[in-house]
């Protein structure tokens, strides 16, 4: 298989880059920054430690808070749930969006966003747990959204073909970009805010530029199979994919080149996300249609354990922004909420 980059500036032609696939498996991959650094490729022993029980349907966005005290999840059931992580207790459900919820984003201005199948985006104050702001625009179902680190810019997408970037403050779209042709799975922004990824059922991975809107790459894979999802990796230079042949890359998206590719899971019908854990060495962390959470050391490769989560699919995860740990959430069966903690010190 060959996978073409293109990259494209307001006025230019856009330009194709061949790239054989071949060659991703001789790349030397640079070691990544020392806080970063793995030491050896043994397993992290994540186990259980927690099950969060109250969702009536799948889980399909997990986010911790800044301080890792509280975890927020949205759920098919139409509800966001705020967690108490120390009491392992749900504070409070947030209702209020039409069908069900497709992905929830937190900022570290304690506000959080949730995207909907009723087509809105809806943001909440996390202490007074109201909602405060209803955004409305997109015409199909919106299916990711995020806040830029900044936490005055929100992108949302839809499948309706578009992202929107709002103005946090007053609720208003700034931006309308047409970014793909088929729906768009998922939205991440750049450490620094000035650019953000997308990815689609159209086989694309697209970085943008955040204040004009414009296009500056695409990742295409010739073969057209749909990205699931995408991520940039915290020290902001990689840019992680997930597509739906079972298959995980990590790409210099400056180069650009696959550094990596990752398999071992499961993923062929649902838009599954994947994430870095960046404490006590990195993993890539991704759940599994077969039952299974998987983690691989970023890398080696390799697929350094693979948790069975008893029945349950998993369709979200998010790694604790400070502690060696993974909440996962269930697609289907016990509709619940695991926190797994490594036996790493």
């Amino acid at each position: 298989m060959e996978l073409i980059e293109t990259a494209s500036t307001p006025g230019d032609s856009e330009t194709e880059i061949a790239i054989p696939e071949a060659a991703f498996d001789s790349f030397k991959m640079p070691m990544l920054p020392s806080q970063f650094h793995l030491e050896n490729s043994m397993s992290p022993g994540y186990a259980i430690k927690h099950s969060l029980l109250g969702h009536s349907g799948c889980v399909t966005g997990l986010k911790f808070s800044s301080n890792g005290e509280n975890l927020v999840s949205s759920s098919g059931d139409r509800l966001l749930k705020l967690w108490d992580l120390s009491a392992t207790r749900c504070i409070q459900s947030l209702a209020g969006h039409g069908d069900g919820v497709n992905d929830v984003a937190w900022s570290a201005a304690g506000l959080i966003a949730s995207c909907s199948d009723d087509m809105t985006v809806r943001l909440w104050d996390a202490r007074s747990k109201l909602c405060v702001k209803v955004l409305e625009g997109h015409s199909r179902y919106s299916f990711s959204c995020c806040f830029n680190p900044q936490a005055n810019l929100l992108a949302s997408t839809s499948f309706d073909e578009t992202v929107r970037l709002w103005d946090v403050r007053t609720g208003k779209t700034l931006k309308i970009v047409h970014a793909h042709q088929d729906p768009i799975t998922s939205v991440d922004f750049h450490r620094d805010g000035n650019i953000f990824v997308t990815s689609s059922y159209d086989g694309l991975v697209r970085l943008w530029d955040s204040s004009t809107g414009h296009v500056l790459k695409t990742l295409v894979d010739v073969d057209n199979i749909p990205v699931g999802y995408v991520k940039f990796s915290p020290n902001g230079r990689y840019i992680l994919s997930s597509t739906l042949n079972n298959t995980l890359r990590l790409w210099n998206y400056k180069k650009p080149k696959c550094m990596r590719t990752y398999r071992g899971h499961l993923n062929e019908f649902y838009c599954s996300n994947s994430n870095f854990s960046t404490t006590g060495g990195i993993w890539i962390v991704s759940g599994s249609e077969d039952n299974t959470l998987c983690i691989w050391n970023l890398q080696t490769r390799e697929l350094v354990q693979k948790i069975s989560t008893e029945g349950d699919q998993i369709l979200s995860t998010h790694c604790h922004p400070t502690a060696n740990v993974i909440a996962s959430g269930a697609l289907q069966n016990s509709y619940a909420i695991k926190i797994w903690k490594s036996s790493e010190k």
